[in-house]
């Protein structure tokens, strides 16, 4: 069980707009004085919980956490309209402004150690340093590896998870385009159901034991729909080609101090992203 700091309420909140009608929930809690950390949360459509702030310690930081486009609190709800890495990215440096923070460290897992790696290497100056945990770089095989490579792995998961597609479109490259349909298409009850497969696929092969947990309420319906949609326009629009790949931009920021955290057994985003990236940033630790 994680050791965490006791729980504890946010000082201030607040909403960001920013374009094409986004507006984003922030929030900041701990010290008004310490150190600036951001939280950035997985997903993507993720969003950030009371928990989150708990990671901190709160007399020495002043804690910023806030929820991407589409996500948590963030408004319109959902919402895939110019929602893609670049957009995050500058939203965070937006939040950055907002809050007049001059420089913070970043708090990424999972996709957000992706949109921790983006901010970083266009913004270097503003990074105390980063800690980034469970390392995913959006790109190809990554997607292929959570589409049908974790079957290898969690095969009583994986077939939960094709079930409400036709097996005619079960195949690579149609297993994604499918769901993605499905997912943003007019027919409310399938889009339910196929976002209900997809977020407890992911929940089960997330931890050692497949975790088979429920989505009975309305509002947990609602934010797996988010998920499951956002998740999967991002995979099939968003993925990141080797010629500009995060790896690429090290250089940048090699500098950062940084800790990559990685579980060995982290079957969603696998070791050999993280093996990767310290091989070409040797210096993080």
């Amino acid at each position: 069980m994680l050791d965490l700091f006791p729980s504890i309420m946010p000082y201030s909140t607040g909403f960001l707009d920013v374009d094409s009608g986004h507006s984003l929930y922030w929030e900041q809690s701990g010290n008004p004085e310490g150190v600036p950390v951001l939280f950035i949360h997985g997903g993507p459509g993720g969003g950030a919980s009371a928990v989150d702030r708990r990671f901190f310690d709160p007399t020495h930081y002043r804690i910023v956490i806030f929820d991407q486009r589409g996500a948590g609190r963030s408004q319109p709800f959902g919402s895939l309209e110019n929602n893609t890495l670049a957009h995050l990215t500058a939203d965070i440096e937006a939040l950055r402004k907002h809050l007049a923070i001059k420089r913070f460290h970043l708090f990424g897992g999972s996709w957000g150690s992706t949109l921790a790696l983006s901010y970083a290497q266009a913004y270097p100056q503003h990074c105390l340093g980063m800690i980034l945990r469970g390392i995913f770089l959006m790109e190809q095989a990554e997607i292929d590896w959570f589409m049908h490579g974790m079957k290898m792995t969690f095969p009583e998961a994986w077939d939960q998870f094709i079930a409400p597609i036709p097996e005619s479109r079960r195949a690579p490259g149609k297993l994604l385009d499918t769901y993605y349909e499905t997912l943003t298409g007019k027919d409310t009850g399938a889009a339910m159901e196929a976002a209900i497969a997809w977020c407890l696929y992911e929940v089960a092969c997330a931890s050692l034991l497949p975790n088979y947990e429920t989505i009975t309420t309305d509002d947990q319906k609602k934010q797996a729909l988010t998920v499951a949609k956002i998740e999967a326009h991002y995979f099939r629009n968003g993925v990141i080609p080797a010629e500009k790949s995060l790896l690429r931009g090290i250089d940048k920021i090699r500098a950062i101090p940084t800790t990559i955290i990685q579980g060995r057994y982290d079957v969603i985003c696998p070791i050999f992203t993280a093996h990767k990236l310290h091989a070409v940033w040797p210096e993080a630790d």
